[in-house]
């Protein structure tokens, strides 16, 4: 489909070889990643989505707080593909940290009771379409990432260590750099038991119209 939006969403993959030689600066990649979240809708204009952006160490001792956390629970003799993944999110340029605000959500909530119920529903969806501008944003920049979800498991931690508000809710972790490794062919499931469509012809319907 000759569409670029379509074609950068296509674009975005989960990549788990990283290296830290990104294709743009920090300042542009930091500039992308706050326009993504910036622009990505929300309920009620909420903009509830949050965001903190790690690169270098700060990046790698974030993973490193995620390995301990991680060894506590992890059974020592089945540690070793724990600690190869994780090694390779710290091979990363960076990682951004997405949360939600809480007290954001808690002020509709009693602003628009009706709806109470809703918010934090909508609060997650917010954070899902932020992370998906994020991931779309830079790989159409050709930086590779991946998204990873080591919350709430570390959110103590890491909120201590980089003064986090308490109402900020850590919600997922995107490791971020250069792409190391080319992307694999991505498997679809079948059009027919994913789709429906009703009140127009359909595409075969019209070709044989044609």
């Amino acid at each position: 489909m000759n569409n670029p939006l379509i074609q950068s969403i296509e674009k975005r993959r989960t990549q788990y070889a990283l290296g830290t030689a990104l294709p743009i600066s920090e300042q542009e990649t930091t500039a992308l990643i706050e326009a993504a979240i910036r622009l990505a809708p929300s309920s009620f204009n909420s903009q509830s989505s949050r965001a903190v952006i790690l690169y270098g160490d700060e990046s790698r001792e974030f993973w490193s707080i995620a390995e301990a956390a991680l060894r506590k629970i992890v059974p020592a003799e089945a540690f070793a593909p724990t600690k190869t993944k994780i090694d390779s999110f710290a091979a990363g340029a960076g990682t951004v940290l997405f949360y939600e605000d809480q007290d954001v959500v808690k002020g509709l909530q009693e602003k628009f009771a009706l709806y109470a119920d809703n918010f934090p529903v909508w609060s997650e969806q917010a954070s899902g379409m932020a992370q998906f501008a994020v991931w779309t944003a830079l790989s159409d920049a050709d930086v590779g990432a991946s998204l990873q979800h080591y919350n709430p498991l570390v959110d103590a931690e890491v909120a201590a260590r980089w003064n986090i508000p308490a109402s900020w809710k850590l919600r997922a972790q995107m490791p971020f750099g250069s792409n190391e490794k080319p992307f694999g062919e991505k498997a679809f499931m079948d059009d027919a038991a994913r789709f429906k469509v009703f009140g127009t012809t359909s595409a075969a319907e019209a070709r044989v119209a044609a």
